[in-house]
């Protein structure tokens, strides 16, 4: 299996689990609006990696290879959905900000442990 793949799977996967562990966590060690945040923030940045998955996947198999403007106007629009629940789920006070943050740094911790793994295989390969 080539490295990125592993990789795709490995984030895939870490970023369910991380979202699960970090909900869990929020929910029996935090104030509720905080658990809130850390649920919400994750669900939305993890749907969000799904999607831009999901729509690249269908943008690069061939035969039917879409423009780059289609995906750019996916992503946009994603990112402006986004952008809006965010404002309300803020605005209305449903969530604490601080939650909200860790939990939108899901997808971005299950990527830097992915290459923290990769790259422990990759030296541990070299020495032996």
């Amino acid at each position: 299996m080539e490295i990125q793949q592993r990789l795709l799977i490995f984030v895939t996967r870490s970023n369910w689990l991380l979202f699960a562990g970090a909900s869990l966590l929020g929910v029996f060690t935090a104030t509720p609006a905080f658990a809130r945040g850390i649920i919400f923030g994750g669900l939305i940045v993890t749907v969000n990696f799904h999607l831009l998955y999901r729509t690249l996947k269908k943008a690069l198999t061939p035969p039917h290879l879409a423009s780059h403007g289609v995906v750019l106007a996916k992503y946009y629009i994603r990112f402006a959905l986004s952008g809006v629940i965010l404002f309300f789920l803020i605005s209305q006070h449903v969530v604490n900000p601080l939650g909200l943050f860790v939990g939108l740094s899901v997808v971005v911790a299950s990527i830097i442990f992915a290459t923290v793994v990769e790259l422990t295989k990759l030296i541990l390969k070299e020495a032996v």
